[in-house]
């Protein structure tokens, strides 16, 4: 007899992987994106967003999920609210994304993600 439970260490391990995965490919889209913002202001002023900017809304809406589930699970830790966190970190917080790649840090999962900034 079998039960899945927030106590499972291995689904916990599983969840923080998953968000620390989701957490350094939004990274890796946002800093990319932000890199090649310069462009975006010449033309003809039409607010007009490159292709990269769907992907990384995506990315962004993904790890704020896999930070809810971890929220559920009541798998936060250091008194942080991992929700919070990752909702300012997608919306710019260099502070924010830095706490949640320090979540990442202390997990276990500094490879998954960068630095923040």
């Amino acid at each position: 007899m079998s039960s899945c439970s927030s106590d499972d260490p291995a689904q916990a391990k599983e969840r923080q992987r998953d968000y620390c995965t989701k957490l350094g490919t939004w990274q890796d889209m946002a800093h990319a994106t932000a890199t090649g913002e310069p462009d975006a202001d010449a033309g003809d002023g039409q607010s007009v967003q490159p292709p990269e900017f769907d992907n990384t809304e995506l990315a962004a809406h993904a790890v704020i999920e896999a930070s809810k589930r971890l929220d559920r699970a009541s798998l936060a830790h250091g008194g942080s609210d991992i929700v919070d966190d990752t909702v300012n970190a997608v919306g710019g917080d260099i502070g924010a994304e830095g706490r949640a790649v320090s979540y990442c840090d202390s997990s276990g999962f500094e490879t998954l993600v960068g630095s923040a900034g």
